[in-house]
Parts: C-alpha cells; structure tokens; sequence
C-alpha cells in the first residue's frame, strides 16, 4: 500500500486540478503535459479496507487519498424506524461497498433542475434519495497508521429541509485532507418532516423525541467519529464541526446539545448560525396539525410510519404549512424540549464553554443581480428609494432611515456600486454578531470574518454569494470551478483561508499562516477579518448602518 502511494503523492495537486478542469473540457487527448504518468485511481480486493465496529469497509485511493463513501453510522430510518432516534446498523458480515455516495434523506426533488443558470453553477449532486440515509464519508491520508490526525466533520446547507454531504463538488474533502494531513468526514442526516414532526403531544412517551430525530443523526455521527475514526488515521479528541447555511445553524444546535458534549471540540459556522430552537408550544401545534391532516386518531398515529415517506412529506408540509398560516412560527427543525437540546439561549451556560468558534458570512449572501443586467446598473437614488419603500431585493422597508443607511454601508468600501450597497444590507450581519457577542462571553475565543471575493463570472455579477466561501476554506477553488472560474487568483485567497481553518482545526487558534494577525472578537471592538484579494482585520466595519437596522 505505501509503494501505491508513493507512485501518487509527487502528482496529486496537480493532477487534481487538471482532473477539475477535465469535468468540464471532456476527454484529454494522450499529449497533455500538464496530466500525470502515473496511476491515479486504485481500487481492489485487498486495497483500501478498513474496519469499523459494525464490519469492514471497502474504499478507494484517489490521488494519494483514501475515500470511503456512503458508510452506514446507523440503521435505515424507514418504517417503524420512522420519527424514533437513530438505531445502530446491523453488523455486516464481509466488506461493505463504501465506493458510492448513500442517499439523501428524503426531501422534495420537484424542479430541483429547473432553473438552467442555478443548475450550471451549482450543479447539485443528488442521487438515490430515501430513507436508509444515515451514511457519512470519510477521506483520509492513512488508515490504522495509529495516527492522531485533526478531524473535520461537515454538515450540509439546505436549511433543514434539503441537501446531503456531497451535495457541491466544494465539499469534496480530497485537498483539505491532503494540504493539511487531516481526515475529512461529511454526513447525511434525516431532514424536513422525516427529521423533525414534533408528535410528541399526540403521540406519548414512544414519540417524545420525534421533534429532534435529525438533530439526534448528528449526534450518532458524531459518536461513530468517536468511535471508528481512529481506524481512518484519526484523532477522537480533536474533532471540529463544520456547516454553512443550514449547517451553520446545525452545528450552532450541537454545541447546545447535551448528549453531544465532549463529542466536539471546535466549530465553525458559515453563513448561517441560532441562538434558540423552535418553541415546543409551536412544534407540537405543527404536529397536531398533522395528525388532523391524516384524519387520524391519537390511538391511531403509528399509521404515519407505514406511509410511503412522498405521501408522508406532502401531508405534513400542508399541515405545517396551515399551522403558519395562523402566525405561529413553527416548520420542520430542531426542538427546545429542554431534553435534547437546551431551552436556554444559546451559549449563555457552560455547555459549550471550551469549544473555541470560527465564525464567516459573506458580503452579498442573496444578491439578486446575477441574471439581471439592468438590477446591476441602478443608480443611488433608485437603489435609496427600494430601501425606502421596499424594492423586493431581499432588502429591509427603512422608510425615512434609507438614506443614512445606505450612506453608513458605502462608507466602508466606497468603491460599491449601489446594488451592492443594498445587496449588503439585505445580507445584513445581525445574526453573526449576535452570535458572536453570546459567545464571546464564554471562557474559549470566537473569531469572526467577512467574505468579500468576488467571482469573474456571469459578467461580474455573481457577488460574494451565499455558499461562495465554502470552496476556499477546503481548499477546492479549481474544483467549484463554477463558483471561483478557477485559476491562480481565488487559489491564493483558498490557500490563506484553508491554512487558518487548518490552523484552527489543531490548535482552536487560525493565526499562523499567511493572513494577517487575527485577533479573537470582543463585543467592543468587533474584530472582523475581511477575506479578500487583500485581507485586513477590522473593527466593526459595519456597526453604524447595522445598528440602524430593525
């Protein structure tokens, strides 16, 4: 195995950047300098076998890195598996075929290919989707070495209702491991209503934890880290969670988890982040809802787990759907039942006390001008009237404070066009510092940071979007070639940002590469790296327009 390796390592980084670029030119022809000589892919009976404690594990070596994908961390969720907490998979006799991605957890595909600019640059991964979707993936440089590698455990966006692990090409883990010799795992778990139908007054004690299910996957992945990854040249106790979007809000809820204390040791939220869980008053209301939609009896409720999950999904997204139309606040997430997950805000107790947090969102998380040549080109004045009166762009209605607003944020960069000023706004960071000032007054550092890079693409007017930053941070710019166009540009910026979190991963601190010092944020200062072609720490840059706004 390590004369397999050696004959790959001197090649790996640059034949994984031609092999991006090969995604998108189709077949290379045989005089191609720039590709490798040697063999690249191995995969057979006796190469790349691990063990787990439920059975062996067959993988594969792609480019000097050991990838297992779609391992069973618990049993199909399905039948009357259904709304219960994650159950241990049965143990498997030989080797499981950990060589394809598992499904996703239910969740509507309806037009999820509809639109054929988000398709191309986005271009979602999805492929089986149903309900034994309890599967992780692991990359590694090593197996059973008795290595004491850095894990990173990745848990998707899609709110709490869509997604899945692999879902992005950037959240491919391949480089990340490689660059900084850490094992890369990333996790499916239930979502929507499969994961989160709070049935718990209508139901009784067997259904108490049915509001939380998905949220208690996580948990039983983060247990099966602790307990296998040393066979993949891991390190139990030292083990960051990582999310953007959704995920930043699951990995926000896991550190204010009980069961999962001492399961996690460093965090990194993107783009997304909580303070509290959905009110059980609320999530109950929701579940009511349901049982009333089927025109079922209490006595009558295990019928919801005999349902095909399609029929399952549409009923209760129409009972939840009817519940909101009420002006209760309630969908499909996670609970504050007091048991699982804490009542309390978030960080305002010794839970998470000493688990350091690494905190991003980016300038312009819903720009809307990306397809719209005209929305791109509109004045100051037009651009203070939408925020005035409310122009639809994902902007807050400022009334007579537009103006000042709009003033504060185009005084931090002057050289914003007027869409991106509002565009800032709309992606205004309230919820990061929010975050960010409740854990800050824990005992263990936050760091915050602001991306601001902006892609070559679709005549400029992609933006610092949502989701943008996650290719930079695992080191996958010349792979998410649809986000960065690829190139020595957004590599530079990917190398600093994949050091710090590389950085932050070992130590619970990112100084050490080549960004500048970055110092832990304090309430009063507001210290906020700015992540672009140049970066620069700064102090709450935006605090003036920020305050203003409800």
């Amino acid at each position: 195995m390590k004369r397999i390796k050696s004959l790959i390592l001197p090649v790996a980084a640059t034949c994984f950047i031609a092999a991006s670029a090969l995604m998108f030119s189709g077949c290379a022809g045989g005089g191609d300098a720039s590709l490798p000589e040697e063999q690249q892919l191995f995969i057979g009976d006796d190469i790349a076998i691990a063990q787990t404690e439920y059975g062996k594990v067959q993988g594969i070596i792609l480019r000097g890195i050991y990838n297992f994908r779609g391992i069973p961390y618990g049993a199909n969720t399905g039948g009357e598996n259904r709304f219960m907490p994650p159950k241990a998979p049965e143990a498997w006799e030989g080797v499981f075929p950990a060589v394809w991605w598992g499904p996703s957890s239910p969740q509507n595909m309806a037009n999820k290919y509809s639109n054929a600019f988000s398709s191309f640059a986005d271009h979602w991964n999805y492929y089986d989707v149903n309900e034994d979707c309890l599967r992780l993936n692991v990359w590694t440089p090593e197996i059973a070495d008795g290595g004491k590698r850095p894990v990173l455990v990745w848990f998707h966006g899609g709110g709490y209702t869509s997604g899945n692990g692999i879902e992005q090409d950037g959240y491919n883990g391949e480089n990340l491991s490689r660059k900084g010799n850490i094992v890369f795992v990333s996790v499916n778990h239930r979502l929507g209503a499969i994961g989160f139908s709070d049935l718990s007054s209508v139901g009784g004690e067997k259904y108490a934890n049915s509001g939380n299910v998905g949220a208690l996957d996580m948990v039983f992945a983060l247990e099966w880290v602790r307990d296998n990854i040393k066979n993949f040249g891991g390190d139990p106790d030292n083990v960051t969670i990582m999310g953007q979007s959704g995920g930043g809000s699951k990995v926000c809820v896991l550190t204010n988890m009980p069961a999962a204390k001492g399961l996690i040791h460093k965090v990194v939220p993107l783009s997304g982040s909580t303070l509290s869980a959905t009110s059980q008053e609320n999530s109950r209301k929701v579940g009511e809802a349901i049982l009333q939609e089927a025109g079922l009896k209490p006595s009558e409720i295990d019928k919801l787990q005999e349902m095909p999950w399609e029929d399952y999904l549409a009923l209760a997204n129409r009972a939840s759907a009817k519940v909101q139309a009420t002006g209760v606040r309630a969908g499909f997430g996670p609970v504050a039942d007091g048991v699982n997950i804490i009542k309390e805000p978030f960080y305002s107790g010794s839970l998470s006390n000493d688990v350091p947090m690494m905190i991003c969102t980016t300038f312009h998380e819903w720009g809307a001008s990306r397809l719209n040549p005209e929305l791109d080109a509109i004045t100051r004045e037009a651009a203070i009237q939408s925020l005035t009166s409310g122009g639809g762009y994902r902007t807050p209605t400022l009334g007579d404070k537009a103006e000042a607003v709009y003033n504060a944020y185009a005084s931090i960069f002057p050289d914003l066009k007027p869409i991106e000023v509002i565009t800032m706004i709309g992606s205004s960071r309230k919820g990061v510092v929010a975050t960010a000032d409740a854990k800050s007054k824990q005992d263990a550092p936050v760091y915050v940071a602001w991306f601001g890079w902006e892609p070559p693409l679709f005549n400029n007017r992609m933006r610092a979007f949502h989701c943008l930053d996650i290719c930079f941070w695992f080191y996958n710019t010349d792979l998410m070639l649809t986000h960065t166009g690829g190139g020595a540009r957004p590599r530079a910026l990917g190398d600093k940002m994949s050091d710090a979190l590389l950085n932050f991963m070992k130590t619970g601190n990112p100084n050490g590469g080549a960004l500048p010092e970055w110092l832990p944020y304090t309430t009063e200062n507001g210290e906020t790296m700015i992540l672009n072609d140049v970066c620069k720490l700064m102090n709450d840059p935006d605090r003036e327009g920020r305050l203003m706004l409800p």
